[in-house]
């Protein structure tokens, strides 16, 4: 199998998989190193839009989604019942994100989509003796959630409201409320 062909399938793969695929998983079915996957994967994704790079490996972005940012306020123990809340809904978390006041907007990619994610999340967090992002920020923080409709992104947002942890938005924040 020559390069090009090998670049094909993966994109062949990465289409028909319903979950993030990792590099080291590709590397093995073709019989290459992950940095070759890696620099396959730098090229289809300069010449094809779509593919995301996430902490569980490559996946194509979903069409005909909606995805809204909500801002969202919670202790360090309560992050996996609010993510848990997200995908219980239908909701996927992209990404979180603070605005600090000195360092600005600082984000990191999450790609929750499912309990045992979110299992995963916080065991890797708790190994790490590290803390969530949003110690910095009091707190405060922001997920980018995708879902299958603005229905369901409304329901996300009733039921983070009423466990509490949906925020105020400032006023100036209200006009940068993203929403696709």
């Amino acid at each position: 199998m020559n390069t090009s062909e090998r670049r094909e399938e993966i994109l062949r793969i990465l289409r028909a998989a319903a979950d993030p695929v990792a590099a080291r998983e590709l590397a093995a079915r073709f019989g290459v190193s992950r940095q070759v996957i890696v620099q396959d994967m730098a090229v289809i994704r300069a010449s094809m839009p779509g593919i995301l790079s996430t902490t569980k490996g490559y996946a194509m972005q979903q069409e005909n989604t909606c995805t809204r940012e909500f801002k969202v306020r919670h202790r360090q123990d309560q992050a996996a019942d609010e993510l848990n809340l997200i995908v219980d809904c239908g909701g996927r978390v992209k990404n979180i994100s603070i605005s600090h006041r000195v360092y600005g907007r600082i984000s990191a990619e999450m790609d929750i989509r499912s309990r045992q994610d979110v299992r995963e999340f916080t065991e890797a967090l708790a190994s790490s003796h590290s803390t969530v992002l949003s110690t910095a920020t009091s707190g405060y923080h922001y997920h980018l959630v995708e879902a299958a409709n603005t229905q369901r992104l409304d329901l996300i947002g009733r039921e983070l409201e009423k466990a509490g942890f949906l925020a105020p938005l400032q006023p100036w924040e209200k006009e940068k409320t993203k929403e696709t």
